[in-house]
């Protein structure tokens, strides 16, 4: 009994079994033959970049599609000719429908550091470096996470522009602790950015809009005993001084007392601001910290302490603290002495105007059309027509009209 319905079931399950056996076979055969006919477009497209002079030429002809898979093949397979290779990604780069990864900068820039064309290497770093704040602005982060993490593999040390780009990115959408765990791995694999995380902490808040919060993690540093970069400090009070002065002086003295050495900068961005707001004696205080620290003022530096004084009426400070600055100064410039002209002819003081108008003329300034008129028609309203005479002279003169 068991013997007939062995036979049964082999009898009618053979010709099934043979069917699928036929069925596997034959898949297997189609799978084989893509792929070797895939491998055959790559060992091609392969000859065509080693050999043909016109490559870009013949590769426009065939009709292949470019993927980042077949891309890093090529270029693998052509590693040692480099400048085919990078002729050829230069080719491949132009398809709309093909998107580089890090994987193919990776080996075009190891082809390219075997081969010592370091020029070239260069130039396709700084590449990468834009393929990387691309992705950032799509907040494709992953992607732009993983190429910095290339990078590393290969021994690249990111500057900190490849730093600050992914730290502004991952700040300015609210994702800070994406941005402080990025840097603390960075840190403990001994890849430590130009400055210290915290400071690019700090400017990707400024970045994205996030000034409290700034000023909160500058505040903690400083409790800390911490001293914060330079320019990360310069950035915090180009921020904040446009709305709480107060706040960026006391930062100054503060930082000044825990070591920070402030650089030109820092009193191109304090100075007026501080003046603006009509805190002279600070700004003057703020002046000489910068002479004593060896430096020269310059016209831009100390117009606003002048005109600060003129908006609150004190134009003898103004005038004799202008006389000081020319003989320990950089010599001012035609903007100051337009301004400094302008503010006396608002004041009534048309004859100090008209000498500052004698005076930039000698050292070779020409005083604009405006500056003219105002003291002409305000010498002629207040009754000195010979000295208003003499500047229309002067004008004549320059402008020969």
């Amino acid at each position: 009994m068991l013997q007939t319905c062995s036979k049964l079931i082999l009898r009618h399950s053979k010709p099934r079994l043979l069917l699928n056996l036929h069925s596997i076979t034959k898949t297997l055969t189609t799978a084989s033959s893509s792929r070797d006919e895939y491998f055959a477009v790559i060992h091609h497209v392969s000859n065509i970049v080693r050999r043909d002079f016109y490559l870009e030429r013949t590769l426009n002809k065939l009709r292949i599609t470019v993927t980042p898979e077949l891309v890093f093949r090529v270029l693998r397979a052509c590693s040692n000719n480099p400048t085919e290779s990078l002729r050829f990604f230069n080719w491949a780069r132009t398809h709309p429908s093909y998107s580089p990864t890090s994987l193919e900068f990776e080996q075009i820039v190891t082809t390219l550091a075997r081969a010592n064309t370091y020029q070239s290497m260069w130039a396709l770093i700084r590449q990468v470096t834009l393929h990387h704040r691309s992705l950032c602005h799509n907040k494709l982060f992953h992607g732009a996470y993983a190429l910095v993490r290339r990078m590393l593999r290969k021994g690249l040390r990111p500057d900190k522009t490849t730093y600050a780009v992914l730290v502004n990115a991952w700040c300015s959408n609210g994702k800070l602790r994406e941005a402080k765990l990025f840097l603390e791995e960075m840190s403990e694999k001994g890849f430590n950015p130009p400055v210290r995380g915290r400071d690019l902490l700090v400017e990707g808040l400024l970045n994205a809009g996030y000034v409290e919060s700034a000023k909160g993690m500058v505040r903690n540093m400083i409790k800390q005993g911490s001293v914060p970069d330079v320019g990360t400090f310069n950035a915090v009070v180009e921020t904040v001084s446009k709305e709480d002065v107060q706040f960026c002086v006391g930062l100054y003295h503060e930082v000044c007392a825990l070591g920070m050495a402030p650089d030109v900068n820092t009193y191109k961005i304090l100075v007026p601001a501080v003046s603006k707001s009509g805190m002279v004696d600070e700004a003057f205080r703020l002046l000489n910290n910068f002479i004593e620290d060896g430096h020269k003022p310059f016209p831009s530096l100390y117009a606003p302490v002048i005109k600060a004084l003129c908006r609150r009426g004190q134009f003898d400070d103004a005038f004799c603290f202008f006389g000081d600055m020319k003989a320990k100064a950089h010599p001012p410039n035609r903007p100051l002495y337009t301004m400094l002209i302008t503010m006396c002819g608002r004041a009534g003081k048309f004859v100090e105007a008209a000498n500052y108008i004698f005076e930039m003329t000698e050292m070779g300034l020409v005083p604009i059309s405006r500056c003219f008129d105002m003291v002409t028609d305000g010498l002629k309203n207040c009754g000195k027509h010979d000295l208003a005479r003499r500047v229309q002279e002067l004008e004549v003169s320059i402008r020969g009209v």
